[in-house]
């Protein structure tokens, strides 16, 4: 079993300052969980404990069923991939992936096997005579990720390892990194800044702020059903909008108010926000939850908005809106025919809609 247990883990450096706070993890073996969130948040603090390169200040880590808060990183059994490759340039790639082999004594017939067989998996058995200097970034990084695979680690960790990819090659590396780890059937945990790679590559990801864990789920689970603010507006891209509001009664029915408009709310919800009537709230829609086209469904809200800003993309075009002091971005068919500081209906899919309490960032729950 290699699953890997946080349990009430803090990082403390000598100034005071305390970049995780108390984190309680539980990872399953052969899962891929990710690490997210934005620069500072404890995520590769938190991966380099595992690795044992930082001391825990308090808690612990159990790698399978042993505890290994004193144990060298070297007899944790586990494999780190860098943001930096750190190939050695001397050596060729063979040379390179055999390397920690060697140090570890393995016989000349096992090294050999390993490396091809690993080569054969990251397709680069022609680039094992070459120099890092004659690869591509993402040669380099599936030497990188070779070298790691060879040691037959129960763990692999992944700091940030595609951030110095250009875009297009990290969209393909994202893919065979995630092939990779069905094929191997091993426990990975990955950092990253980029929500896009956490939605696309983990089986559950984990959103962190300020050395917090925020939530923890399936990527749709944690897209579809937010638990914070944070949260809510961290992942998805472009983010959720949030509109400073509050909720009271019109016509009969609870709505949101804006101020300068009013938004009904669906009635299956009304029992779960009563309790919030002539309270101040923020309401959060995605930008893929609003029309510019008339969607013949009446639990869609409309009213009218300028169009600022106009970004097409090929399959989809973004809108910048404003109405009033509210600001917000629709993502809409390609097909739009919404023109630039014109004044256009605009459609809310209010089934889709989250409501936060402003004092505590929480959403209010509804089932």
């Amino acid at each position: 079993m290699s699953e890997v247990i946080l349990k009430d883990l803090v990082k403390r450096y000598p100034n005071g300052f305390q970049a995780v706070n108390s984190i309680n993890l539980e990872i399953q073996d052969k899962e891929f969980v990710v690490l997210v969130g934005p620069s500072g948040c404890g995520k590769s603090t938190t991966l380099r404990m595992v690795a044992g390169l930082e001391e825990v200040s308090e808690g612990q880590i159990l790698i399978g069923d042993r505890v290994v808060n004193d144990v060298a990183p070297k007899d944790r059994n586990i494999a780190m991939v860098f943001q930096n490759y750190a190939l050695y340039p001397h050596m060729d790639v063979f040379t390179n992936m055999a390397f920690g082999l060697k140090l570890r004594k393995f016989p000349k017939d096992e090294i050999d096997k390993r490396v091809k067989d690993a080569a054969e998996i990251l397709g680069i058995t022609q680039l094992l005579d070459r120099k890092p200097k004659q690869l591509s970034g993402g040669q380099r990084q599936r030497v990188a990720v070779g070298r790691a695979i060879v040691r037959d680690p129960e763990v692999f960790l992944f700091d940030e390892p595609l951030s110095n990819l250009d875009a297009k090659l990290r969209v393909t590396m994202r893919a065979e990194l995630s092939k990779l780890q069905h094929r191997l059937e091993t426990t990975m945990i990955y950092v990253t800044h980029d929500q896009v790679e956490a939605m696309t590559m983990g089986d559950r990801i984990v959103i962190m702020k300020d050395g917090y864990i925020q939530q923890v789920g399936a990527p749709l689970e944690v897209y579809d059903f937010p638990q914070n603010e944070f949260v809510a507006g961290f992942i998805g891209s472009p983010p959720m909008n949030f509109f400073r509001a509050k909720l009271v009664k019109a016509n009969g029915n609870l709505a949101v108010d804006m101020g300068n408009f009013q938004l009904k709310i669906p009635s299956q919800y009304t029992s779960f926000y009563d309790k919030y009537l002539n309270k101040d709230v923020n309401f959060g829609l995605r930008p893929e939850d609003i029309s510019d086209i008339y969607p013949e469904d009446e639990t869609w809200e409309k009213f009218k908005a300028v169009v600022e800003v106009i970004e097409p993309l090929g399959a989809e075009i973004i809108l910048e809106l404003s109405k009033a002091d509210h600001s917000f971005v629709a993502r809409v068919a390609p097909h739009s025919k919404s023109k630039l500081n014109e004044e256009v209906t605009v459609y809310f899919d209010m089934r889709k809609m989250h409501l936060f309490d402003p004092e505590t960032g929480k959403v209010i729950v509804r089932k």
